[in-house]
């Protein structure tokens, strides 16, 4: 999708791919049928003018482009592939005729997308493609891969798709809320991958935090009741409200304590409040809203030193109850360090680091860097950033912890 036309084809992408997939019942020849469409829309809008309703014409010329490829298939393969057209014909009638019908569309292709018989990385890949419209380039470039390779996982996950009998359809209202679990771990990888990119030059790849958003935007719409949605949203909003202020001009990663918190985004902050209000208000906490709490203590602190640490402590501790991952307990004990001292916070992260699921993470390094060079023990301190920079990660990152140990060394002097 390139051009002037670009806001409305991402506007209208994800729902126009749901909508012809559901009529043809093929991923692959209806994402083909939509950008056919879109290239269809590039030649005759600009000479014409753009159609009142830009996502049902997209949708009805997507439809017949699917249908006219379902056609010529059916003539080449024989009977089944002549009644599967059948059935696509007879479906093609039932478009969406109203807000309700195209959201459980919209719903329906990213619980399809996110299927659990699908690796992680195919549903994040597939997801970016057919749910954001991300070009495979794109995509190649998000998870640092050459172009071909990405094109090879994702024709590799449609056929798996197929072969498994994966079809678009509403899960029962039962399946729904572990169904979603998937979707919200898909939409919050990409998240993370935008705001701390794992490799490369920058550390935050902008565009990629702006799909997350979009489809934790839209999962929330979709899902109003559902409080772990409205948690992620809340939270990818109060975490990437910090955006500008993450990296120094020179690109060098900024901590949270020396961020310029006039540059935080306060529309964000807002808007990521009133969502968590709203999710806890449920009183149905989850991984989610949790996080989102925790960035909410951050956004409301004028200062690092202003921040209720004890309360982000407690916080972490509820969510190691619900989810006790490595990464949540270390985060944690960066807050037990603010709150009773560098000694007690370096005492759990020294534990951490025998865990072999941590032991390669280069933030627990650096955190415990930080921590040994506050309690005056440099040679230590020194030792573990060396350990992070041997761990790798991004340009800004590694950028970071030369700046630091050149300081260290300079104190040493």
């Amino acid at each position: 999708m390139t051009g002037p036309l670009d806001d409305i084809f991402g506007e209208h992408w994800w729902a126009a791919v749901a909508v012809v997939t559901r009529l043809v019942g093929d991923l692959d020849v209806a994402e083909d049928a939509v950008q056919d469409a879109c290239a269809a829309a590039l030649v005759q809008w600009p000479a014409r003018g753009v159609p009142a309703s830009p996502r049902a014409w997209l949708i009805g010329v997507a439809r017949h482009k699917a249908l006219d490829v379902i056609r010529r298939e059916a003539r080449r393969a024989g009977k089944e592939a002549a009644a599967a057209a059948a059935a696509a014909r007879s479906a093609a009638r039932l478009l969406p005729a109203d807000d309700q019908l195209l959201a459980d569309d919209q719903l329906a292709l990213i619980l399809m997308c996110c299927h659990p018989a699908l690796a992680l990385p195919a549903r994040t890949a597939l997801t970016l493609r057919a749910v954001c419209g991300m070009s495979t380039a794109q995509i190649a470039s998000v998870f640092l891969v050459p172009e071909a390779t990405m094109a090879q996982r994702l024709v590799r996950a449609k056929r798996k798709i197929r072969q498994a009998g994966i079809a678009m359809r509403m899960p029962a209202a039962d399946q729904l809320p572990g169904r979603l679990a998937a979707v919200l771990r898909v939409i919050y990888l990409v998240f993370t991958e935008g705001h701390m990119a794992s490799s490369g030059p920058n550390l935050v790849r902008s565009e990629v935090c702006e799909q997350a958003i979009l489809l934790a935007r839209e999962l929330a719409r979709l899902v109003p009741d559902e409080p772990e949605a409205a948690g992620l949203l809340a939270l990818v909003l109060l975490t990437d409200a910090r955006r500008a202020a993450r990296a120094s001009p020179g690109g060098e990663l900024v901590q949270l304590a020396d961020q310029d918190r006039s540059r935080w985004d306060t529309a964000k902050i807002s808007e990521g409040r009133d969502l968590l209000a709203r999710a806890l208000a449920a009183g149905r906490p989850g991984p989610y809203q949790l996080q989102a709490a925790i960035a909410a203590c951050h956004c409301d602190a004028v200062s690092a030193e202003a921040t209720d640490w004890r309360e982000i402590v407690a916080l972490y501790d509820a969510l190691l109850i619900i989810e006790p991952t490595p990464v949540a307990a270390a985060n944690r004990a960066a807050a037990v360090a603010m709150a009773d001292g560098p000694a007690a916070g370096l005492v759990i992260l020294a534990g951490l680091s025998a865990e072999p699921a941590i032991a390669g993470w280069a933030p627990l390094h650096i955190a415990m860097a930080q921590l040994h060079s506050q309690l005056g023990e440099d040679g230590r301190a020194l030792a573990e950033y060396r350990l992070a920079l041997q761990l790798g990660g991004p340009d800004a990152q590694r950028r970071f912890i030369r700046s630091r140990m050149r300081d260290l060394d300079a104190e040493r002097r």
